[in-house]
Parts: C-alpha cells; sequence; structure tokens
C-alpha cells in the first residue's frame, strides 16, 4: 500500500462528511504516516497538523489502567482485591456491591455500576474525591461480576484508587506513571496547559446543517480518568506503539513488562453482538475482524471523537481524530476500514438485518433507560428506530450546557436468536447491541455500545 494515498482518502472522507478538521496516524511496515486536514475551529480556524490536541475522551481509559497494571507490577496495588482496600470511604447504593467490587472489575465494566453520576465537583485537586462521594446515589445494574455495561463511573473510581494509593492528583500521578516515561510530550489533562498550545474543538451541526462550536470544551475535572486527556495523532501512535511492543519507551528505558501489556489484550469477559468488540481484556475492547484480533478504543468529547485500533499479530495501528459531531463517528469509522483493508488486506463490514417481523417488533417496542440516558423503539411504517436522549430532568438541572441530542436511527434485528440488532443508518451506522430477557422470556433491557438500558414501559399486548 502506498502511504501516499492516505493523504487522499482523509481529505476526500473529511469533505464528504463535513468535518472541520481531522487527525490521522497510521503506523504499518515500520513506518509512521500522518494525515491531516481542515482547520482547529469553524470561528477561528488554525490548520489541523499531526501536533495539534484533541480531546480523546474514552480512550483516556487506556491510559488509567496502564498506570494501574505500573502500580500492579510495583505491587502497589492488586487487580482481584476489593476496590474499598484502597478506597475506604466508598459508599453506594448497593452496600454488598460496595464491599465486592474489585479493581478488575472496574478496568472490564464489571462492576454492576451503572454509567455515571453528572456532577461537577469543581476543578480542585479533590475534584475525584468528591464524585466518589456523589457515587451514593448510583443505582447497581446488576452485582459485581455478572455482566459487563460500561461505566464511566467505574474509570473515575479507578482513577480514585490511583491517587490513593500515590498520594497525588490523579493527572500528576498518571503523568508520572506513563506520559513523562514514553516521552508523550504532547498529552495534557488540564486546560492550562492545552490553551497554550494549537488544539481542537468540538463542533455541533444544527438542524439547518451549520457547524457551531460545542461548548463547554471539555466537562469537569472528575471524569478525567475516563475521558479528559487531550492528545495529538503523533503522540497516540507512539501509546499505539508502545501497546503493540515489549513495555519499553521508545527511548529503551522498560516502563512494563511485556506480560502485563499482553494481559490487557487477553478477554476477561465476553460481549455479545460484537460491538464495540467480542471481549473485554483491561480497558482494551477485543474483536476478530476477518479472521485478525484487534484491540481498540473509542472516544467521545464534546463534539470531538476519536478511534484508536491496533493489530499485535501485524505490528498495526491507526488513530483517527476528528471535531464535529454526530458526522465524526462515520468518518473515524471510514478511516479505520479503509486503512485496515488498504494496509492489511482485512475487510471490515456491517452484517445484514433481516427482513421487518411485526411480531419481534412488538416484543421491543417501548421505553428504555439508565442513570443518564432515555433509549426508545418505534416502528415506522415497516422498520424500527431508536433514539437516545439525555435524560430530560438532567438536561433541565445540568449546570452545564450538556452536548445535543441527535436525530433517531434505523436499525434492524440480525439473524439467530440472540436478539441482536444493527443501527443501519445515521451517525451510528454498524453500531450493533442486543436485547436481554428474563426468566419468562420478557425483553426487559436492551444494550447500546456496551451500555445497559433497562425497560421502563411495558410491551403493548
Amino acid at each position: 500500500m502506498s502511504h501516499e494515498a492516505l493523504p487522499e482518502f482523509v481529505e476526500a472522507t473529511a469533505a464528504k462528511f463535513g468535518v472541520p478538521g481531522v487527525s490521522v496516524g497510521v503506523w504499518a511496515d515500520g513506518r509512521e504516516v500522518h494525515a491531516c486536514h481542515g482547520v482547529t475551529s469553524v470561528d477561528d480556524p488554525l490548520p489541523v497538523d499531526r501536533d495539534t490536541l484533541h480531546l480523546l475522551g474514552s480512550v483516556t481509559k487506556t491510559y488509567t489502567a496502564t498506570a494501574l497494571m505500573r502500580l500492579a507490577e510495583r505491587g502497589r496495588i492488586e487487580l482481584d482485591a476489593p476496590v474499598r482496600r484502597y478506597v475506604p470511604e466508598l459508599v453506594l447504593a448497593d452496600e454488598e456491591a460496595a464491599s465486592r467490587i474489585t479493581v478488575l472489575n472496574l478496568l472490564n465494566h464489571t462492576s454492576g455500576l451503572d454509567w455515571g453520576v453528572i456532577a461537577d465537583t469543581g476543578e480542585g485537586d479533590d475534584a475525584l474525591a468528591g464524585y466518589v462521594a456523589e457515587m451514593a446515589r448510583l443505582e447497581p445494574i446488576g452485582r459485581p461480576g455478572d455482566r459487563a455495561s460500561y461505566s464511566q463511573a467505574g474509570y473515575n473510581l479507578a482513577g480514585r484508587i490511583i491517587e490513593k494509593v500515590t498520594g497525588l492528583p490523579y493527572e500528576r500521578a498518571v503523568a508520572s506513571l506513563v506520559l513523562k516515561p514514553l516521552g508523550l510530550s504532547r498529552s495534557f489533562f488540564a486546560p492550562s496547559d492545552v490553551m497554550t498550545r494549537r488544539f481542537a474543538v468540538g463542533h455541533d451541526r444544527g438542524e439547518d446543517g451549520t457547524l457551531s462550536v460545542a461548548r463547554p470544551w471539555r466537562h469537569w475535572r472528575a471524569d478525567n480518568p475516563g475521558g479528559g486527556i487531550a492528545s495529538s495523532v503523533a503522540d497516540q501512535i507512539r501509546w499505539a506503539r508502545f501497546h503493540l511492543g515489549d513495555g519499553r519507551a521508545q527511548s529503551g528505558d522498560r516502563v512494563l513488562s511485556a506480560g502485563s501489556l499482553r494481559r490487557m489484550r487477553e478477554p476477561t469477559v465476553a460481549l455479545r453482538a460484537g460491538s464495540p468488540g467480542d471481549a473485554l481484556g483491561i480497558a482494551w475492547f477485543l474483536r476478530d475482524v476477518d479472521g485478525v484480533t484487534t484491540a481498540g478504543h473509542g472516544g467521545s468529547a464534546n463534539g470531538q471523537f476519536a478511534e484508536l485500533l491496533i493489530v499485535p499479530e501485524r505490528d498495526f495501528a491507526v488513530v483517527s481524530l476528528s471535531n464535529a459531531g454526530p458526522d465524526g463517528i462515520p468518518f473515524n469509522q471510514a478511516v479505520v476500514r479503509w486503512a485496515l483493508q488498504s494496509y492489511l488486506g482485512v475487510d471490515d463490514h456491517d452484517p445484514e438485518p433481516l427482513p421487518y417481523d411485526d411480531a419481534r417488533a412488538r416484543e421491543i417496542v417501548g421505553d428504555y433507560e439508565n442513570d443518564a440516558m432515555t433509549f426508545t423503539v418505534t416502528t415506522e411504517g415497516t422498520g424500527l428506530r431508536l433514539e437516545v436522549l439525555i435524560r430530560p430532568e438532567i438536561r433541565a438541572t445540568a449546570n452545564v450546557e450538556l452536548p445535543a441530542d441527535h436525530a433517531p436511527f434505523d436499525f434492524g434485528l440480525l439473524p439467530g436468536d440472540g436478539d441482536e440488532y444493527v443501527i443501519t443508518g445515521g451517525a451510528f451506522r454498524g453500531q450493533r447491541g442486543f436485547f436481554t430477557r428474563d426468566a419468562g422470556g420478557a425483553v426487559v433491557g436492551v444494550d447500546l455500545a456496551g451500555r445497559l438500558f433497562n425497560r421502563v414501559s411495558p410491551a403493548p399486548a
């Protein structure tokens, strides 16, 4: 594959999806190549380059997990130990769960914690401690270890473990454990560090198609362990190469053992529906794509989106960063799929849904919710539609501007008896999930992108 084809594809795809600024990086055949296009902001445009900082959202979780693995290698924590060994003040709505959740449960999303609490606990060094106190009102979605359900709260709690064990604020601890040893010189948490360098802002697309700058640029500090880092595409390729390697930094210094890196990519819990993966390792979503095993993580901030994928057996990595919602999501997906096909000959495609079935549709139509969002399934003619919205009471009482909601999406059920589905239109095209049933066979929940929504309205008679 000619590396010269990458910039052409990136420019054409950014234009297709109307994304103002993008940064893409590929590591293949022992060579690093970048393709950057567009501007940092429609209001104050500067060219995007390989050093431009983008918010990575949940890709940050790979940093939090790696920092904890370093602490585990040093004997400072045990992954199978209860969280309360390190955060004894933890209080949850379910006392038994609070006593049983382990560090590993946080890292592979099997804690039984719901998505998270929306709480601005300030910008001081006590922000995470305040967030953990707010978790007392977080209802469980299941018992620890029973199933995977993506939890921002779990990773913020993992960040608090890092603080308690090191005696440092989370951000300083991660800089010491990960960023500085690996030479990630353009990766930061603090807005004061970011604002002195070139950085991208997020954008939202209005109903008339016009892009506007998304505000705030980032949310509260307490969300940093699960989604707060800003980084460049060049640093992300360096990060990917570390996870593809033997645990040494490019300087040659040992940062983590090769065994610990491999352990992070070994399945710890199976996932259904294949999206965002077939299994979870430690932080990484693991997926078989056309016969090769990939490890990856996506992320979303306010109008900014990131995708990082590595293929260890082929020493390959691709990073895609974009700054418009929701169109940055299909842009990133298109880039990753093109790179897999063009460099490795690996074909990643969406499954074909079944024709519309009225009887099955009646089983799933209704309202579902978790602690932060609602999920509504309706029928449209002879098709199914879903709509995911921030819960209205949260939007009404939030003291910050929240991301815009997006239009409903068409979806279809997949073959088999697993109640799986795939989104067939819009920005989330290709995302897969599944419905869950109780012992009597009634549909009681739905998963999307690893997040559980419980049913709150019965199926029509």
